[in-house]
């Protein structure tokens, strides 16, 4: 693990006074860092907490939230609820998929901007169909509205942030 990563890591646990019953919002702020729990970091915050690797895995496999796999920049996540899926959320599904290149096998873009995922219910049936861009509701979607939602993630100033972070 790389110096910068593990001095993240320390400051987490340190904000958490590396308090064993705080490992789920440990995990939740390494998440928001990373967008995933790489393996690396939960055998670092085990050993740092005082706990078994295999607790710490149990807990972030345990939870949807957490993801063991990199996710994209832009999280969007297409509801697949009664209420959506009966006003074609499928159709939306299968444009934006089809728009980025992704599969439900593989929903993160290679550029790692974009992953795609299903979930069983937003909470927004009122509005339906929806999808979310990380956690923004975009209600009353169609393949059209989703394309161009798409577009204007990929044009937005943000879009180019993360390789500028890099350099």
């Amino acid at each position: 693990m790389e110096a910068k990563d593990q001095k993240i890591l320390d400051e987490i646990l340190e904000s958490h006074s590396y308090d064993q019953t705080a490992v789920i919002g440990i995990m939740q702020d390494i998440q928001k860092v990373y967008r995933y729990l790489p393996e690396e970091m939960l055998c670092y915050i085990a050993k740092k907490l005082h706990l078994s690797e295999a607790k710490v895995y149990g807990v972030a496999t345990f939870y949807e939230n957490f993801s063991l796999e990199p996710k994209g920049k832009y999280i969007i996540k297409i509801c697949d609820g009664t209420a959506c899926h009966v006003r074609q959320s499928t159709a939306i599904l299968d444009e934006i998929r089809g728009f980025l290149g992704v599969t439900g096998a593989k929903p993160t873009t290679e550029d790692m901007m974009f992953t795609v995922e299903t979930v069983s219910c937003l909470g927004a049936c009122g509005l339906a169909p929806v999808c979310t861009v990380n956690d923004v509701v975009h209600p009353a979607m169609t393949p059209e509205k989703a394309r161009a939602l798409i577009q204007e993630l990929k044009e937005s100033p943000e879009a180019g942030e993360e390789a500028n972070d890099e350099n």
